[in-house]
């Protein structure tokens, strides 16, 4: 009989004290994922309004050109970095760019493959709206390069560029 009573009171004992762990562990664990969670929304939110800012305000870049050649590109010339094939010669016409890694969200940019910008400010023939279709060398920030159809002569621009809000077509 005394064995089974301190058997009872041993269980009781134990299970008081899991409950109460239990309770502190839960409390300590829901605090810090809900002061994680506030960080995470601040940080969200800040993010956000960078975005706004480029979005209506426009974002300054450097602004040059290349050609669909191998020396500018690499072994195929007529294939994007997003897959799009392209006819070389005719390369002007489709208003095409590639942007600095900086600038593509898989990076942490505002751009995605198929966005739409309009570049102005660029005091030439160059403003208008354009579609990003490839990639630069990791080396370029900020930078954007128009496609052009080879013996294009180069140049060097700079304008800033606005998130265009139109469906992708891609």
């Amino acid at each position: 009989m005394r064995l089974r009573h301190k058997f009872g009171f041993m269980f009781s004992f134990t299970l008081v004290v899991n409950l109460i762990l239990t309770k502190y562990f839960l409390v300590e664990i829901t605090d810090n994922y809900k002061m994680t969670i506030e960080k995470l929304v601040v940080h969200n939110r800040q993010l956000n309004e960078k975005i706004e800012e480029i979005e209506s305000i426009g974002l300054q870049v450097t602004v040059t050109m290349y050609e669909p050649v191998p020396y500018q590109t690499d072994s195929t010339p007529n294939i994007l970095a997003d897959g799009t094939r392209i006819r070389t010669q005719k390369a002007s016409e489709y208003r095409f760019i590639a942007v600095s890694r900086n600038l593509l969200k898989r990076w942490g940019g505002p751009l995605d493959y198929g966005d739409f910008v309009i570049l102005r400010n660029t005091q030439s023939h160059k403003d208008g709206l354009y579609q990003v279709r490839d990639t630069m060398n990791p080396r370029w920030v900020n930078r954007i390069d128009i496609l052009e159809t080879p013996g294009t002569p180069p140049y060097r621009l700079v304008g800033e560029i606005l998130i265009a809000d139109m469906e992708k077509n891609t």
